[in-house]
């Protein structure tokens, strides 16, 4: 069965771009209004969403918080804005990459490619008695087969990049991972110019899991080398 890949942009010649690569490998539907990809979305049978920022009806950015208020679904981001401040702001709505134009078609079916595999893998395992399908620090239960964070019984929501670190760091607690270990378990290869990217990642889930995020007891910053989680 292959994934559908929603494509949310309002250049048809951008839309036909990615239509030519993609289609190879995936099915492709594409909508030129931010409110008509949230409605696909909501209907289901999409597995990743690639959204431009300035589009009618709906901006990207508000597609991105509104499809996170009721799924994990990978969210991709396809903008002409490339300042920080709008790169910080989408990952902080909760998209999994923010990628600017005019961008490589080749660089995007890669990011695609890692987004499902990263998130349709997360909790596969060949060997159910070595990694358990219900990982638990503290009062956090992260299900690992449904995707879903309990904390104190009460579900979570967060975006698949925030769950692919919080699985990391809740398969080895107190272990220490370098902010590079990270990157790998969710974009691949570690660049200087990620640093910023995981701080944000980081920062947003100490804003959802931690009771003050500013004395975080869950996921701690070890200074020079990168952080861990403790119970």
């Amino acid at each position: 069965m292959k994934h559908t890949i929603l494509i949310a942009e309002d250049d048809r010649d951008i839309i036909e771009l990615l239509t030519l690569y993609l289609s190879a490998e995936f099915d492709v539907c594409a909508v030129t209004d931010g409110a008509e990809a949230l409605e696909a979305v909501r209907a289901g049978g999409i597995s990743l969403v690639l959204a431009d920022i300035m589009m009618p009806g709906l901006n990207g950015y508000e597609l991105v918080r509104r499809v996170r208020a009721f799924s994990n679904l990978p969210v991709i981001i396809l903008s002409a804005k490339g300042m920080d401040a709008d790169k910080v702001l989408g990952l902080d709505l909760g998209a999994d990459a923010y990628l600017t134009k005019p961008f490589n078609a080749l660089e995007v079916v890669a990011y695609v490619k890692a987004a499902l595999r990263r998130y349709y893998q997360l909790g596969a395992d060949a060997a159910p008695a070595e990694k358990p399908r219900v990982l638990t620090v503290g009062a956090l239960e992260l299900d690992t087969d449904r995707f879903v964070l309990r904390k104190n019984g009460l579900p979570v929501p967060l975006t698949s990049t925030e769950l692919k670190i919080l699985a990391e760091l809740m398969r080895c607690p107190g272990r220490v991972f370098t902010r590079a270990q990270l990157y790998e378990c969710v974009g691949g290869a570690f660049y200087e110019s990620d640093d910023n990217t995981m701080m944000v990642h980081i920062s947003n889930l100490r804003a959802k899991i931690e009771d003050d995020p500013a004395a975080p007891r869950y996921i701690k910053t070890v200074r020079g080398l990168g952080y861990k989680i403790e119970g």
